[in-house]
């Protein structure tokens, strides 16, 4: 039986982002994905709960973390799914099909950027959206699931959702 955690949220990096802070600097920064760990988990327990940081460049693994994250005793999960946003029915389908809500987060305004990166197929499955502000789209990721976002576009947009 998987372990219970109070408070926590499951945050979750997409392929690529493993290469944070060396990949593509001009667009995404040179804080690499420790850092952005270490920061998302610093201001979770500043909240009162605690973040637990994944990464994976496999599709399937992060299907499986999805569907996991309630019976881990997750309240919800901030995602990043990097280029899989764009066209993964699956992960998009695991989102929909979770009982705890997703925020999807991108370092980078991905509606400023290539055409094919203005769609997310993810997005619509999420509880919102967050893009644009760096290593702060976790922090704000992780505001939203703990109630720090305004009402009514936080706790009940989410509530909405959830069955």
């Amino acid at each position: 039986m998987a372990r219970r955690v109070a408070s926590a949220i499951l945050v979750l990096h997409g392929p690529n982002l493993n290469l944070l802070g060396t990949r593509e600097p001009a667009v995404y920064g040179r804080v690499s994905l420790a850092e952005v760990n270490r920061a998302v988990q610093r201001h979770a327990e500043s909240r009162g709960a605690r973040a637990v940081c994944r990464q994976s460049n496999h599709e399937g693994e992060l299907v499986d973390w999805i569907q996991s994250a309630a019976r881990e005793g997750f309240q919800g999960v901030v995602f990043n799914p990097g280029a899989l946003s764009h066209y993964s029915i699956a992960l998009r389908d695991a989102v929909a099909s979770v009982r705890v809500p997703v925020v999807e987060v991108h370092l980078s305004n991905i509606h400023a950027r290539e055409e094919f990166r203005h769609r997310s197929v993810v997005a619509a499955a999420a509880v919102g959206q967050i893009s644009g502000f760096g290593p702060a789209s976790y922090l704000l990721g992780v505001d939203a699931l703990l109630g720090g976002s305004p009402e009514p576009y936080g706790r009940r947009a989410a509530s909405r959702r959830r069955r």
